[in-house]
């Protein structure tokens, strides 16, 4: 019988600030693949320095697919970028070449990988209890109630992740399902990701902690040389934007925000931009150490020369 080759895709994971996008660009010269981002800031437009895009002159080197592709007014889901996704893959396959999914989103890639679970719609008596019932407690409170009902789900998120804690409470008192037990379901599309391709999953995964949190201060630090709190003014002169908006919730953006309103000082807005980071860096190494079948590299010391090689050899072994 003849075994019919499922096509290849290439998953390129980390933490922010881990040296992805540098990556993966040297390997688009060793490779015949396609970048396709997975990074729920990236998606906006006139979003630039405060999401690390790529610039002009890398993008000329290895195009990024699913950048740039929406206005920051306009929530983007999960479900608009697995539908996305898809089609860039697909595109991608069908030119002969391979997909490389490229970032930190972590739940973009999961969900993608496993399929989305069909939730219950919003019930706004639900919603309006719930975040009364914030206001009196506050979100942490919210936050450990979750975390009583669903441990897993609750540990991805932040304390103060008021839309995303709301949510799963009001899916468990809606449906009386967990979030986490939801997304078992995996429902999207017919068939997950994972049962159409054969995925290589690799992941970089900083060890040393103290020189990962120097990269994210040095990278914000040349990101407030770049122009972010200009990059911020700009978008504050528009009258369709505001903190409640997931775009604008995005790490460092809010906090810039915050400070142009004058709710602190430029050094505070700095120490909590750098903070709010540091925290998403550890979320995402959380995702990360509980991945199935995912290649982890722990580069400390090589050169960027010699981690290319030791990428390109591991998916030699993969046959890619």
């Amino acid at each position: 019988m003849t075994t019919i080759m499922k096509p290849s895709i290439i998953f390129l994971m980390g933490p922010t600030a881990s040296g992805k996008t540098g990556l993966a660009i040297e390997l688009c010269k060793h490779l015949p693949i396609d970048i396709i981002s997975v990074d729920s800031a990236q998606v906006y437009n006139d979003m630039d320095i405060g999401t690390a895009k790529p610039s002009q002159a890398e993008l000329a080197q290895a195009p990024h697919r699913l950048i740039d592709i929406c206005d920051p007014a306009v929530p983007y889901s999960v479900a608009n970028f697995c539908e996305d996704a898809e089609r860039e893959i697909l595109t991608t396959i069908h030119a002969g070449r391979i997909p490389l999914l490229l970032g930190g989103t972590m739940m973009y890639f999961s969900t993608l990988l496993n399929g989305l679970a069909e939730m219950p719609g919003a019930d706004p008596k639900v919603r309006v209890g719930i975040e009364e019932e914030a206001e009196a407690k506050g979100w942490p409170a919210m936050h450990k109630q979750l975390a009583d009902i669903d441990q897993h789900y609750a540990d991805s998120l932040h304390p103060n992740h008021s839309q995303r804690i709301a949510r799963a409470l009001e899916v468990f008192q809606v449906s009386g399902k967990t979030m986490t037990e939801l997304r078992k379901q995996q429902l999207f599309n017919n068939q997950p990701l994972k049962h159409k391709y054969n995925i290589v999953q690799m992941a970089l995964f900083p060890q040393n902690r103290p020189a990962l949190h120097k990269s994210i201060a040095e990278r914000f630090d040349h990101m407030l040389k770049q122009g972010f709190v200009e990059e911020v003014q700009a978008l504050r002169q528009r009258s369709d934007l505001h903190l409640e908006l997931p775009s604008m919730r995005a790490v460092g953006y809010r906090q810039i925000w915050e400070y142009l309103d004058d709710s602190y000082s430029y050094e505070t807005m700095i120490n909590r931009a750098v903070a709010a980071t540091r925290q998403l860096a550890k979320r995402q190494l959380t995702w990360l150490r509980r991945w199935s079948e995912l290649h982890r590299f722990s580069f400390e010391n090589e050169k960027f020369d010699k981690k290319v090689q030791i990428i390109l050899n591991f998916l030699q072994t993969k046959s890619i």
